[in-house]
């Protein structure tokens, strides 16, 4: 048996428009994906200044839903997130500036590696 007090409180429950919902969503994640967070205080020290550099990814999804009688049943949600990864730095000496890459020598052996397999097969299968 339903209870009608529960009901009632959800008939009188006022959605959010889906457009609303992910310009808030956007709002509040492009806070946090800055560019004094993208590019970081520069530091100083010994005529060499270092800014460092980082890239944002920003991710939204969401959805909703409409069943039932005079759509009783409704829902709406969504979510989203920032990745900051520091990608490297400017170097500013002496009136020159360079940039820096950060390498990541992990993922610059694992290609390597696969790499080197993927040639290997290519011969062997090539040859035989």
């Amino acid at each position: 048996m339903k209870n009608p007090e529960i009901t009632e409180a959800i008939e009188d429950v006022e959605l959010p428009e889906p457009g609303g919902l992910f310009e808030t969503l956007a709002e509040k994640l492009g806070a946090v994906a800055q560019a004094t967070r993208i590019f970081g205080e520069p530091v100083e020290r010994d005529g060499v200044t270092v800014i460092p550099v980082a890239t944002a990814r920003l991710g939204l999804g969401g959805g909703g839903r409409k069943r039932g009688l005079a759509a009783r049943h409704q829902g709406i949600g969504g979510g989203g997130g920032v990745v900051i990864q520091p990608v490297g730095y400017i170097e500013i000496k002496g009136g020159e500036t360079r940039y820096r890459p950060i390498v990541d020598f992990k993922l610059a052996i694992g290609a390597a590696l696969a790499g080197g397999f993927l040639l290997i097969g290519l011969v062997k299968r090539l040859r035989g």
